[in-house]
């Protein structure tokens, strides 16, 4: 069976605090995330929370990258959701890890829109 896209839901643990909560930092790695992804960006909105958080949605044309992040937990919760056989969203996967120095972290991949 093929899938129109692949969704992965990714929970990043032992996130560092201060790269999660600053909005142009999480903006910034999703953001190299959807490049090394090979998507096509087609707008994105990042907004901090008081006192502490962020959330952000890149909207690209094979889906779309979202995130939000719990410093005070070092966590954060991303989905990389794409469609096309040409996107590579586990590359995406490998930067959000390194950029948030993530100490360990779980996937669960989904397929989506599955044809017979």
């Amino acid at each position: 069976m093929k899938a129109l896209g692949q969704h992965l839901v990714v929970e990043l643990y032992g996130c560092d605090y201060k790269i999660i909560s600053e909005v142009n930092k999480v903006q910034s790695i999703m953001m190299e995330a959807a490049k090394a992804a090979g998507v096509t960006i087609i707008d994105a909105i990042f907004h901090r929370f008081e006192p502490q958080g962020v959330s952000g949605v890149i909207v690209i044309a094979e889906s779309h990258f979202a995130i939000h992040t719990w410093p005070e937990y070092e966590y954060s919760s991303i989905d990389f959701y794409t469609c096309g056989r040409k996107t590579r969203p586990w590359k995406a996967l490998k930067i959000v890890k390194k950029g948030f120095k993530s100490t360990h972290f779980s996937v669960m991949k989904m397929e989506r829109g599955l044809l017979i």
